[in-house]
């Protein structure tokens, strides 16, 4: 790593992104230590710290907990198909990509019951996914289903209810409708540190509802992907105005 010596964490953000980009900084390569970069540069670590958090927020650089600050390996965008799961046949069905799932039983609280109209403390399962590709994640799911609509355990590596969760499907029985509500927001803490990004960049979240035919909700899904690893496919239906069909 060579050049001149920056004095402030905006011209050091500016020389590592120059590495980077040009290539002298592969992808996936580790950085040197914060002690290291601190020294090269001639400034405090806590001024190196907020120059690698510039990068972080960037999406160039990934600090990984114990281990450093490495370059971000380019990352495919993912398929977001409105109202069948998170990704399209061919993109979930690549090995490169798995979830890690975790199941719990919680009590019905606050926006829980206006999600899935059910009264206050109702036995809910709660499903936690997080989809990987290779070491960095992709996305993050947290579904819930009442207890006596939900698999009774948590999904198994051949099971069908796995392959929906893979893909971040309905995971309960079959919907007679599905309705999804989008939004561009900043992550919450507790989701950036999870997805590992920064604060910066938003992410696209999904609140999507799943109702049977007699409209009782048997599903209700929190989808939290980055912004920079999803693309959202919808298909629209044209509506008739109901003031002309009335009319």
């Amino acid at each position: 790593m060579t050049g001149p010596v920056p004095s402030r964490h905006h011209d050091i953000a500016d020389d590592l992104r120059h590495q980077i980009t040009a290539g002298l900084i592969k992808p996936g390569e580790c950085l040197p230590s914060e002690a290291g970069l601190a020294d090269r540069y001639h400034v405090s670590t806590v001024t190196l710290r907020s120059a690698l958090a510039v990068l972080q927020a960037e999406g160039l650089v990934e600090k990984i907990h114990g281990k450093g600050n490495f370059v971000r390996r380019p990352l495919r965008k993912i398929m977001y198909v409105g109202g069948w799961g998170t990704l399209d046949p061919w993109t979930a069905a690549e090995p490169a990509l798995r979830v890690t799932i975790r199941s719990n039983t919680v009590q019905a609280h606050g926006h829980l019951t206006t999600l899935l109209k059910v009264p206050a403390g109702s036995p809910l399962a709660e499903f936690s996914c997080i989809s990987h590709a290779g070491e960095s994640p992709h996305g993050l799911a947290r579904i819930y289903i009442p207890r006596d609509l939900a698999p009774a355990r948590v999904p198994d590596d051949t099971s069908a209810c796995r392959e929906a969760a893979t893909r971040f499907a309905v995971l309960g029985p079959p919907p007679a409708a599905i309705r999804e509500t989008l939004c561009a927001r900043p992550p919450t803490p507790d989701e950036a540190a999870a997805l590992r990004i920064g604060s910066a960049p938003p992410v696209l979240a999904i609140t999507r509802v799943a109702t049977d035919s007699t409209g009782r909700v048997v599903e209700a899904a929190l989808l939290v992907f980055p912004g920079d690893r999803i693309d959202a496919a919808f298909t629209t239906h044209h509506m008739t105005d109901e003031r002309q069909t009335q009319g």
